[in-house]
C-alpha cells in the first residue's frame, strides 16, 4: 500500500507538471526550434572562415554507419522537449528557456568563428530514403561541438533534477540517461558527428547544464502541493 501511494505521488506530480501551462510551453518549444534552426541551418550553409574538417578517429571507423539507429537520432527532438513540458511554473519555464537559449548561442557563436565539418574518412554515409532527406537539410557541417549531444546532455541533467524533486523511482532515472546516451551513440552511428565532436558536446552540455540547475537551485520555490504556501 505505501509503495502504491509512492507511485501515485511522482505520478501525479509528473501529470501536474505536464498540464500546467501546455499551451505556452507547446508554442514556446515550437518558436524556440524554428528561429534556432533557421539561424543554425543559414550558418551552415553560409560559413564565414575556411571550413575545417574534424578528423575521425579509430572510434568512428569502429562504430561504422548503422541507418537503423536513425530514429534514435531523431528522438532527440522529443527527449529535450521533456524538460520543458515539466516545468512547474512560468518562472522556471522562463529560466529554463534563457539557460538553454545562451547555450545554443554560444554554439552557434563557435560554428560562426569556426566552421567545422565531418571528415570524409567516415566512409559513404548514404542510405537513400530517409537519410537522403536528412543530409538534404541538415548537411554534416556545424560538426563540433555536437549540438545535438549537447543538447541531450542538457536535457539529461534537468530531467535528472525533475525526477529527483518528484521522487521518481530509481528506473525512470536509468532510462532518462540510457535515453541520453543512445542519443549521443546515434549521431555517431549516423555519421553526423565523429567522437571528437560527441566528447566537446557532452562537455558543453555538462556545463552549462551543471551551471544552470546550480543558477536557480537557490531560488527555486517548493513544489505544487508539497507546501501550504501555493
Amino acid at each position: 500500500m505505501p509503495e502504491q501511494r509512492n507511485v501515485t505521488g511522482w505520478g501525479a506530480a509528473l501529470w501536474r507538471r505536464v498540464r500546467t501551462l501546455w499551451w505556452l510551453k507547446a508554442l514556446g518549444n515550437a518558436v524556440f526550434l524554428t528561429v534556432f534552426f533557421y539561424l543554425y541551418l543559414y550558418i551552415q550553409r553560409h560559413p564565414q572562415f575556411e571550413v575545417t574538417q574534424i578528423p575521425a578517429t579509430f572510434v568512428d571507423r569502429w562504430i561504422g554507419f548503422q541507418p537503423e539507429v536513425l530514429w534514435v537520432y531523431l528522438s532527440l527532438w522529443v527527449y529535450t522537449a521533456l524538460p520543458v513540458a515539466l516545468q512547474p511554473d512560468f518562472q522556471r519555464l522562463t529560466r529554463y528557456g534563457w539557460h538553454i537559449g545562451l547555450m545554443c548561442v554560444l554554439a552557434l557563436a563557435v560554428f560562426v568563428f569556426w566552421p567545422t565539418s565531418v571528415s570524409g574518412a567516415v566512409g559513404p554515409r548514404d542510405a537513400g530514403g530517409s537519410f537522403e532527406m536528412l543530409y538534404r537539410i541538415d548537411t554534416n557541417g556545424n560538426a563540433c561541438p555536437s549540438l545535438h549531444v549537447a543538447a541531450a546532455v542538457f536535457s539529461g541533467l534537468w530531467l535528472r533534477s525533475i525526477l529527483r524533486q518528484i521522487r521518481a523511482p530509481a528506473w525512470l532515472g536509468g532510462l532518462n540517461w540510457l535515453w541520453c546516451l543512445t542519443i549521443a551513440y546515434s549521431t555517431m552511428a549516423v555519421k553526423q558527428h565523429l567522437l571528437i565532436d560527441v566528447l566537446a558536446g557532452a562537455a558543453l552540455g555538462a556545463v552549462a547544464g551543471g551551471l544552470s540547475l546550480r543558477a536557480v537551485a537557490a531560488g527555486r520555490p517548493a513544489e505544487p502541493g508539497r507546501s501550504p504556501v501555493q
